[in-house]
Formats: structure tokens, sequence, C-alpha cells
């Protein structure tokens, strides 16, 4: 693989900053201000202060006195979003003396951005490979962190295997670094300047990896974990001293050498296979903790719970783990800073579900971690997106919802990302005159907006939001993009809180399907599967419980029919909407690309509408036998096929037709559409789920 120079990586870090070479977070927002004013910050009228303690922690507030507009922060960072807000206005043609009065305080102190690397990747596939020269280039970085810290983002977590080898060679193993000198200084300058430029806007940074990997050359030098060679992730893991050794001295390096990075995280299931709970608290005693303690600076720490109650790789959960854990947390000082951050997995894999809590890894979460209220660590919810990765996504209202849902004392704030996916090179769109981005997170741009300005202040108006779009695209259109994105991107979220996923493989939302690291394909979620899922939002009714309840529900819950009018419903709203979009001229090719998005969204939608109905009529039929009853199912059914071959069309319009995925073959709507076709043949012939293709099967 192609590497920069060490000259010309650090050359490219240093003309990547802002104008004004910012030491610190206030210098870095007053760059971002004389930037959008065209002026040297010495010449601007802003006064700035960062111990107004009386806005709490990151809060700000502006003020006019003789002129000068005051930006006050309840600490740095605080002082910091206050002058953000100021360049935004600016940008947007307000004169500074003309920006309205405002106070503003953090909703949650962290907000956090979960990047899995493509160095010693979680998963290996060449949707995560082709990623390894963008990230090697600083400007990403740069780029990434100037957008984490417009939509006050706090937090950068960068997800590796074993990420240790790329940044230091620990002193007793040298035979663990395979890296020649040059590679290795290039790495190193990579991560000392990611963390230097985070720290520079306000964004704390730390390094998560999975337990008992080992460098590659380690695993040579002692046949040990020799998984690691491969980055297999699933299996048991070695117990032999030398690895906790390694580990220990690898984390204290670590610390060490790179005294911008903020802390360091664990996660304890996968390759702790053969493992019990205790077995595995007491590595990361002997290890990581061991190692944080003899470093020379403390650090803050992110514990992933509660994965395995057993001593399987896979996530199981019980209460009794949960309180040992939480023992052992309780237990941790010194060199780690409080609060210790707990993290939780918001509904499994798939956090763009329902707003409420059901599920974490392994499934149903006891009370242990907050009953009593901790005193030195806060739960933090994974919020993971394993289900739209092409296909746009904002609905503020969801966020909101999160929000109110899951903000008790004990809850510290979000982490936001994927397991499978990097939002950092753009392999899906198209090159043509809409492509006005370089990366994918920029693409996803209302994505990170909205959880990273809501995860701050859950109460900033839609308004603001849309003025956002009016940025992008003009005022005219901005009430309306907001409102047709927030109807149309209710359908995900509605499918995978209807269509119960749990590990990350078991559900891929805007494919309709499930996937496997062991299987080829995508496995189409056909007609029988649709009827028999249970729901994972129990507001909710599956199909079959629907009709055997005689097509009755009890108060409060959703039938699958409601479910199907209210998507027709908000979709007709939102079509209409995107209507009047069109009409409006001129109409910019990146405004069309995300116009399609969301008539992609509409037909998907649709698409799952006519498929609850052709279920229950399915369902109905199988269960009374009314030949009328298959009839109707058939025609819902074909009315779906003709859905997915809108969003075929739709989806092909901007984005390439087969996608590189993470499993051996592409994603493609159009491949899909044979298994909407084979949706009518189950209708028509009534094939029951032992006589249904292989594929169609979870």
């Amino acid at each position: 693989m192609k590497r920069l120079p060490r000259a010309l990586l650090l050359l490219g870090l240093i003309s990547s900053l802002p104008p004004l070479s910012a030491a610190t977070p206030v210098e870095y927002g007053l760059g971002r201000v004389a930037a959008a004013a065209g002026k040297p910050a010495a010449a601007l009228a802003i006064r700035t202060r960062s111990d107004a303690t009386e806005l709490g922690a990151e809060g700000f507030s502006l003020t006019h006195a003789g002129g000068t507009l005051l930006v006050a922060g309840g600490d740095a960072r605080g002082a910091m979003y206050g002058l953000l807000h100021v360049a935004e206005q600016v940008r947007r043609g307000v004169p500074l003396v003309d920006i309205p009065p405002r106070t503003e305080r953090a909703r949650f102190p962290f907000r956090a951005i979960k990047f899995n690397l493509p160095f010693a990747a979680y998963r290996t596939a060449p949707s995560l490979e082709l990623h390894q020269d963008t990230c090697r280039d600083p400007r990403f970085w740069v780029a990434l962190l100037d957008m984490l810290a417009a939509n006050r983002f706090n937090t950068l977590t960068l997800w590796s295997l074993h990420p240790f080898h790329y940044l230091t060679v620990p002193k007793s193993f040298p035979e663990a670094q395979s890296f020649s000198a040059a590679e290795l200084a290039e790495y190193r300058a990579l991560f000392t300047g990611i963390f230097a430029a985070a720290r520079e806007r306000g964004i704390d940074t730390y390094l998560i990896n999975w337990n008992t990997f080992v460098s590659p050359g380690f695993a040579r030098a002692h046949n040990l974990a020799t998984y690691s060679l491969e980055w297999r992730h699933f299996g048991d893991g070695p117990k032999e001293k030398i690895v906790e050794d390694y580990t220990r001295e690898c984390v204290q390096q670590t610390i060490d050498e790179y005294p911008d990075l903020t802390g360091l995280g664990i996660t304890l299931g996968e390759r702790m296979g053969g493992q019990s709970p205790a077995e595995r608290r007491s590595w990361l005693d002997n290890a990581f903790f061991a190692g944080i303690q003899a470093a020379r600076r403390p650090v803050r720490f992110i514990y992933r719970a509660p994965l395995s109650a057993d001593a399987k790789s896979g996530g199981t959960t019980s209460e009794e783990n949960d309180r040992l854990t939480r023992a052992q947390i309780e237990g941790l000082g010194g060199n780690i800073t409080p609060p210790v951050n707990v993290e939780f997995k918001f509904n499994w894999s798939h956090g763009h579900s329902s707003p409420h809590l059901f599920i974490v890894h392994g499934g149903k979460l006891s009370d242990a971690y907050w009953n009593p209220p901790p005193k030195n660590f806060q739960v933090v919810w994974t919020v993971r997106n394993e289900d739209f990765h092409v296909l746009r996504w904002g609905d503020p209202q969801f966020i909101r919802d999160f929000v109110a849902n899951n903000s008790a004392a004990h809850v510290g704030g979000a982490l936001l990302g994927s397991e499978v996916f990097i939002p950092a090179k753009d392999y899906t769109t198209l090159d043509g005159p809409w492509k006005t981005w370089r990366y994918d997170f920029d693409r996803q741009w209302l994505l990170y907006a909205l959880w990273g300005r809501l995860l701050y202040d859950p109460a900033t108006p839609d308004a603001e939001i849309a003025a956002l779009f009016a940025d992008r695209f003009g005022p005219a259109s901005a009430a309306d993009l907001l409102q047709a994105w927030s109807l149309a991107s209710r359908t995900p979220l509605r499918f995978a809180s209807f269509h119960q996923g749990r590990a990350d493989g078991t559900l891929y939302t805007e494919a309709f399907s499930s996937w496997s690291d062991r299987g080829p394909a995508l496995r189409f979620f056909d007609l029988n599967n649709l009827i028999t899922q249970p729901v994972l939002d129990t507001a909710y009714v599956n199909i079959a419980d629907f009709v055997q309840a005689g097509g009755k529900v009890a108060v409060g819950q959703i039938s699958p029919l409601q479910l199907a009018d209210t998507l027709d419903r908000d979709l007709a709203a939102a079509e209409r909407l995107v209507g009047l979009v069109r009409q409006r001229s001129p109409l910019p090719p990146t405004l069309d690309a995300e116009l399609t998005d969301i008539e992609c969204w509409v037909a998907f939608g649709r698409y799952f509408a006519e498929k609850l109905r052709g279920g229950v009529a399915l369902a109905t039929f199988r269960a009374a036998g009314d030949a009328r009853q298959q009839a109707t199912a058939v025609r819902h059914l074909e009315s779906a096929l003709v859905y997915w071959q809108t969003l075929a069309s739709l989806g092909a319009r901007y984005n390439k037709e087969d996608i590189v995925f993470h499993t051996h073959t592409p994603f493609s709507w159009r491949r899909q559409i044979a298994d909407a076709e084979r949706d009518v043949a189950i209708a028509r012939e009534n094939l029951l789920p032992a006589a249904t293709s292989t594929r169609a099967k979870k």
C-alpha cells in the first residue's frame, strides 16, 4: 500500500490547519471567525473569557457591550462553541454587531463518534481496506475534526483490534514491531498530528481495542495469538502471562509517548472465548489497568459492558456479572480520571430503531449499573448505525426522543458510529457534478449535524436546523427539506423497531436483509420471515401474533396494518414536499441527489407497507383458508414489487449499482428485485418457510 513520506505527511498536517495556527480551543474558534470574516483575529471586535463557571462546562453566552461582542464560556471548550456559532452567523452575512445575544448549555458531557480504523480493522473486507490511503492522509483528519467541532462533538474514539504497534515499540518486546523505521515514523507522525489537532478543537481522543490481540510480529515471534496474523476476531484467546506483560507495556508506553491522547478503552468480548467473566476482569487488571497505573500521567477510560456473562465470545447478560463488573469499575482510581465511561450498545447493534431501550449487547440489561446511583462512572449509550450506509438520513425528533427517554442522572451521553462502515472515502457515489464533497462524512452531513447539535442541546429549534439547509441550498426550500427528511427518515426507524435486529449482521435495514461473515451475500427478508420475526419495540405487534389474535391489538399497541397506514401517510407528505422543492428552480445537482435519497426512502417505505399488508393477508389465508385473502396478498406483493423496482432505479441514479460491501458479494437493490419477485410466488403458491429459498432465511 502506498504511503506518504514522513516529511510530506507532516507538511500536509501543518498546511491543513486553519489560518490561525491554533494552540487552544479559543484560538481555534477565533481562527474560524477570522476566516469567516476575511480579516485577522486581532481586527475583530470580539472579547472572550473562559471562566464563566455559572454557564457550566461547555456552556457559552453571547452579549454586546460598547460595540464589542463578548463571548463567555464555562470553560475553553464552551468559549470555542460560542465562537463557532459566531463564525456560522458571519458566514451567513450577519455583522458581529447584529448577532443576537444567546446562552447555551451542554446537555451531555460526552458526545462522541465511534470511528473504526482500517488499521488492524475489526473486520477484513474491501469496503474497509479501501480507506487505507484516505486514513493515512492528515487532510482527512483535519476535515473530520473540523466537522466534529462545528457540530459540538467533543470526543473521537478510534477503534482497532490492536492499534499499539502503529504507535510504539514496547521496550521488552522489540520483536513485536514489524514496520520499518520509516513506516513507524510515518504512523507516529500521523497519530501525533491527529491527537494534537483534536486537542486544539476541544475534542478528546480515545484508542479502543479488543483485548488479547497482539501485533503480527509478536504473534510470529512467540507463536501466540496467531489469529492476529489475519485479524480473525472471534474465538478463544491466550492466557499466557507474556500476553499480559506485552499489553501492559504497550499501554504504558502509548500513554507516555502521546501526551495529547485523552484515554483508552477496552472490550472484553471477542478473543476472550474460553475465559470466565472473572478471568477477563483479572486480565484487564493485570494488563490494561496495570499499564495505566505505571504511566507518567492520568488518562480517561471507556469500559465496554456488559458483553459476555459466560465463557463464550458472543454477547450474554446476567445481573450477577453486571454487579461484579460494576464493583471492578468502582474500584478504579489512581491514574484513571473519573468519571469512567461505561458504554452500552443501545438496542444492540441497531440504535437507529426505537428511541426506547429494549436490549443491549447480549440481551436485557439489569439496573445493577445505576441502582444505587454510580459515584465514579457514567453510562454512555453507543448508538450503532449498521442500517443505512448508502442513503442519507436525518430525523431530529428521533434524537430528541432518544435524549428525553435515556437521560437519567447516571447517563453521560452517547457515542455514534458503525462497526462495519468507515465514513472516510466515499466509494458509493458515482462521479459527476453532484459530487461536491470528498469524504463520506460530508455526504452524510445531516446525520452528524443532528446528532452532535442535539446531544449538545436537544432544545435546538427546527428553524436553526433548517438554516443548515439554507446554507447549502438557499433559504427558499430549507423548511420543506427538513420536514421531508424528517418524515422519510422515520421509515428505517420503524422497520428496525418492527423487525428486531440484534448483532451486526442480523439486520441491514436499507437492504431489507441480514448478512453473515461466513456467507457470500446478503439474505433478503422474505414474506415468511416478515410474518414471524419478533418485534424490537413492544409497542408493535408482529404479523403472526396479530392474525392469531383475530386482527385485534391491545390499547396503545400498533398493528401491522396501522403501521402500513402510518408509513403511507408520512411518505405521501414527504413526497409532496419533494415535489414542491423540485418545482423551484434552479435545482443544483447536489440537491437533486439528496432529494433522490428521500425518494428512495419513500419507495422503500411503500414497499414495506405493501409487504405488511400482503403478509397479514397471507397469514390470514393460512389461518382461515379464505381464498380472497390469498388474492389480496398477491395483489399487495405485486404492488410491493413495483416499489422495489422503483427503489432500484432511484438508488442507481447517483450511486454505483453494485456497491462494495463487507460480504463477499456487493450490495445492489437491483440484484434484489428477484427476491421481491419471490415474495409474489410465496403468496401465489402459498410456499411455507421450509420450501423457500435458503437465501431468504435468517
